[in-house]
């Protein structure tokens, strides 16, 4: 059977203690008054660890608990990656911000790559770029690309997208 859970569970209990011992007759009040603070003390103690190995402690413990426990908050991701993964979808969705957006943003990268790399420019050797870039990446990222003729038309299409992505992660 489950004792009760009240804060004056152990004060009833003491009391009762209290009452045998001066009943009794056989202590001075003083001496038994001792005796009940000390039992009072001990089932109070008791009952806090209790408490605390069950996990019903104060609220106050729980509360400082939960805030240990609490996992961080994930992190906003960077703007720069939020920038390019927007310039991204409006490419492929529409040709007038592939042309401005996505597109330069590639060709920047390809530039990037072939000069750590290959140690020359897109611009100055388009011959040797389009042989590192190939023929349907470099019609994409050619520096003299015309406008598209359709501006409200759809963008570059994602698997070129992706194949020129993964052609300059290549080189």
């Amino acid at each position: 059977m489950k004792r009760p859970r009240t804060p004056l569970f152990p004060l009833v209990v003491a009391t009762a203690v209290l009452g045998v011992l001066v009943g009794l007759d056989t202590l001075s009040v003083e001496r038994a008054l001792a005796i009940w603070a000390v039992v009072l003390t001990g089932l109070v103690l008791a009952g806090l660890v209790r408490d605390i190995r069950s996990g019903d402690g104060p609220s106050r413990a729980r509360r400082f608990e939960a805030a240990v426990r609490r996992q961080p908050a994930p992190s906003a991701p960077p703007v720069e990656l939020v920038r390019m993964e927007r310039e991204l979808e409006l490419g492929i969705a529409n040709a007038a911000y592939a042309h401005r957006g996505l597109l330069p943003l590639l060709r920047a990268a390809a530039t990037a790559r072939i000069g750590s790399r290959h140690g020359f420019d897109l611009e100055h050797r388009p011959d040797a770029a389009r042989r590192l870039l190939g023929d349907d990446v470099w019609e994409l990222l050619r520096p003299d690309r015309p406008q598209p003729a359709d501006r409200h038309g759809p963008g570059v299409p994602r698997h070129l997208v992706a194949a020129a992505i993964e052609r300059l992660e290549s080189l």
